[in-house]
């Protein structure tokens, strides 16, 4: 019988073999092609309705939502890096957990608790569109639409007396749409000092969990259980307004000093000064500034021919750390021509002034300060000053601080009562300006005027739209309710020209608001100006 099936085999494939061979050449020669029909395209709004249902979800977000953007680079980018992102994320994974495992082992009778694998697979999330908000805030605010469709292996090794247990997860699957916050911006590479992510709607996780190679998903009710416990979990921690922050740079390293308190300073008197004049006698005045800052020193009068001058004349300093800062101070005679000769230096610790006590210092002036050098044991005189350090209001700081991390605060609760009297600091911030035009050069600066008082922005050169930066103090007596400042921007030509200077639009901003509320952060169209806008943030601290 098996001597028969191999020949009959034989015999099939020696008469099989040549009749195919005869009809495949007759069917190619003879058989006429047909053409390829094109594919029917119909706008969307004439597909039916079951057809459309089939067919949104795959519609990409930047088509659906104009405000999203395409990020097909960022797709690209994260699948060429995924294999290093991959190990990267491993490692900090493992470096995070393992000592959290470490604390179980010798408890519950547990020997031995590892993974045996872990690599998030081959596959990167898929980031189906960005959106990007604009904030007055020194902040960049993102909400990319992310969709993970994974395979990672994930292998977990539990030792329980004699019993090896293994989990395994599998088949993860992640779509979630969380808003990423880099603040506050920072001059420091990467010139963010944190990221503070948080859920806009609760994420949907799905995945696959083996325990000793059986999968227990499949456990009627257990799949659903499983994935409202894991929505709730994590909906319970990171969605909005709940937070997850990440510290980037240390605090510390970026840290912006803001005002404190204002230092009060009376130059009183001088005695004995020394003889710079041919004539014996010199012409003294004082300079006075605080270390740690790039303001202009203040300068009191001078006092001509005179070795024992009285000024009795008074100073409002910013002061910004009075842990570290001193008050410098620098006597010298004025001369009509030439440069001013010093007849001598000091300097006042400020931690040397207790908050809201007046104290008077009699200085001996020196030829240099902290230098042990044999010409400051020659007597220069001395020197008379009063000093009265004033810090603001707690609350008013803590007000501030809280404002700057959180920036979607658009106004803030008022103040009460009581901060509206007494003496203040007005900050003004200058930003930035957008589409300011002139019409013979654009090399936009900023004019600050307040009572009288002018403060001025670098120049920067052949743009439209300028980012200053920069920040400013007016020093005031009481609240400036019922007040404006005036800011103008202008620009100004860099070389030699009759039209050197040229308006590109002002505004007046009423300070009631900034008073009663502690800060401002807004924009504000320019007067005169076609489409010019101007971005401020003003503060009020009393003290």
């Amino acid at each position: 019988m098996g001597f028969l099936s191999t020949l009959l085999g034989f015999l099939g494939f020696g008469f099989g073999l040549p009749l195919g061979l005869l009809l495949g050449f007759f069917l190619f020669i003879y058989t006429q092609p047909r053409d390829v029909q094109e594919p029917e395209v119909k706008p969307l709004n004439e597909l039916d309705k079951s057809t459309l249902q089939d067919i949104l979800p795959e519609i990409p977000l930047w088509i659906k939502c104009p405000d999203y953007e395409r990020v097909d680079w960022l797709n690209k980018f994260l699948l060429d890096m995924w294999p290093y992102l991959d190990k990267a994320i491993c490692t900090r994974i493992r470096s995070i957990v393992e000592p959290q495992f470490a604390e179980y082992i010798g408890k519950y009778k547990i020997k031995a608790l590892d993974f045996e694998q872990l690599t998030l697979g081959t596959l990167p999330p898929v980031i189906h569109g960005l959106k990007i908000y604009e904030t007055n805030e020194k902040a960049l605010v993102l909400e990319p639409a992310i969709r993970w469709a994974g395979n990672p292996n994930i292998v977990l090794v539990l030792k329980l007396m004699s019993l090896q247990i293994t989990v395994q997860l599998v088949d993860l699957q992640v779509y979630a749409a969380p808003r990423v916050t880099l603040k506050p911006l920072v001059p420091t590479f990467p010139c963010f000092a944190n990221i503070v992510v948080s859920l806009m709607e609760k994420p949907h996780v799905d995945f696959g969990l083996k325990i000793l190679g059986g999968d227990v998903m499949s456990i009627p009710g257990l799949y659903r259980f499983v994935q409202e416990t894991i929505k709730k979990q994590v909906a319970s921690l990171y969605l909005w307004p709940q937070t997850l922050d990440i510290p980037v740079l240390d605090p510390s390293a970026v840290a912006v000093k803001k005002p404190v308190g204002i230092l009060h300073v009376k130059v009183v008197r001088a005695m004995k000064l020394m003889k710079a004049d041919i004539l014996g006698t010199s012409d003294p005045y004082v300079r006075l500034s605080l270390t740690g800052e790039k303001l202009p020193a203040k300068k009191t009068t001078v006092k001509k021919n005179n070795l024992n001058p009285e000024w009795s004349e008074s100073f409002k300093l910013i002061v910004k750390d009075p842990a570290t800062q001193a008050l410098h101070l620098e006597v010298y005679d004025w001369d009509k021509v030439g440069g001013h000769d010093k007849l001598g230096m000091q300097e006042v610790p400020l931690k040397m002034i207790t908050p809201h006590e007046t104290r008077e210092f009699t200085l001996d002036l020196l030829k240099h300060t902290g230098v042990s050098d044999p010409h400051d044991h020659k007597r220069r005189g001395q020197l008379v000053v009063a000093l009265t350090f004033v810090p603001f209001k707690a609350d008013s700081a803590n007000y501030i601080s809280d404002c700057m991390n959180e920036h979607e605060k658009k106004v803030s609760e008022p103040l009460d009562e009581e901060k509206l009297n007494g003496a203040g600091l007005i900050t003004v911030v200058m930003e930035g300006a957008e589409d300011v035009e002139g019409e013979r050069h654009n090399n936009p600066y900023a004019l600050i005027i307040f009572r009288g008082e002018k403060k001025k922005t670098k120049m920067i050169r052949k743009t439209r739209d300028p980012r200053w930066n920069e920040e400013f103090q007016f020093t005031l007596d009481q609240p400036p309710l019922h007040e404006k400042i005036y800011i103008e921007v202008a620009s100004k030509r860099t070389r030699l020209s009759f039209l050197s200077k040229e308006s590109l639009g002002h505004v007046e901003i009423n300070l009631d608001d900034v008073v009663h509320n502690g800060r401002i952060n807004e924009k504000f169209h320019l007067v005169d100006s076609k489409n010019g806008v101007i971005h401020v943030e003003l503060r009020w601290d009393t003290v």
